[in-house]
């Protein structure tokens, strides 16, 4: 019989949530050294919590840089599978004197090019991937079974690949995020035994040129990391329960929209 769960969590969403506990850590990151600082921990806080409470209630949000991400991962899973785009327009860039050199992509009417080097070094890096596998499982917690899911960008038969991009990149920058949890997770107890997990990571500067490319690998430890991410999880749902009136999207609730 299967269990209803009680709660239904994507992966992103714990890291948004551990990004709220943060806050201070980042706010001292990045302003912990200004004189004038645009906002105050109190402050950088409380738009921290906001973003997270607009984040589990689905509130449409706009953003360049989630918009190049995007743009990038789908013109990788075009050129693996061969097709063309359903969500936006890609088309070839080419040079004056008719040499190709990039990739263009418009989306949410705006237009970001790759070169034709990066993109080929990373569908190629990828051949034979199964591209966006939507992954779930029940995962006990003190509070009631959870549905933990996302999407893999890309599935290889003995690695889990998500495509980072980024404006910023420090080393382990992802090692506290939650994707490499919940999706090795949810592929084992669906009988799937893949526990490698790689962030391939680009970093662009402020004019949307590469920088460089970064692999962080993390393998999947049942005994060790399934405790963490319950942990995560049940702070998560005491979040949850405190900030309950002001929670609009009942699917992360148990509930349907």
């Amino acid at each position: 019989m299967n269990q209803q769960p009680k709660y239904r969590i994507y992966a992103t969403l714990l890291d948004a949530f551990g990004a709220y506990l943060n806050s201070d850590v980042i706010w001292d990151k990045y302003w912990g050294w200004s004189e004038n600082p645009p906002h105050t921990p109190e402050e950088f806080h409380e738009q921290q919590f906001q973003e997270l409470i607009d984040r589990i209630n689905r509130k449409p949000f706009d953003s360049e840089a989630a918009d190049r991400g995007t743009a990038f991962n789908e013109i990788i899973d075009c050129m693996i599978e061969n097709r063309k785009s359903s969500i936006m327009e890609i088309s070839k860039a080419y040079h004056d004197d008719g040499k190709l050199y990039g990739i263009k992509a418009v989306y949410n009417n705006r237009t970001f090019t790759f070169h034709i080097d990066l993109c080929r070094e990373f569908a190629n890096y990828y051949k034979g991937a199964l591209t966006q596998q939507r992954v779930e499982a029940i995962l006990p917690t003190a509070y009631g079974s959870v549905l933990v899911y996302g999407l893999i960008d890309e599935l290889m038969p003995t690695s889990v690949h998500d495509i980072k991009t980024t404006g910023s990149y420090t080393v382990g920058k992802f090692k506290d995020h939650h994707q490499h949890l919940v999706y090795p997770y949810a592929l084992m107890k669906n009988g799937s035994d893949v526990r490698t997990f790689e962030y391939n990571i680009v970093e662009f500067n402020k004019g949307g040129y590469v920088v460089d490319t970064y692999t962080e690998t993390y393998v999947f430890n049942p005994e060790r990391d399934i405790p963490i991410l319950t942990n995560h999880c049940e702070e998560f749902i005491r979040f949850l329960e405190e900030n309950r009136e002001l929670i609009t999207d009942k699917k992360i609730l148990g509930g349907e929209n």
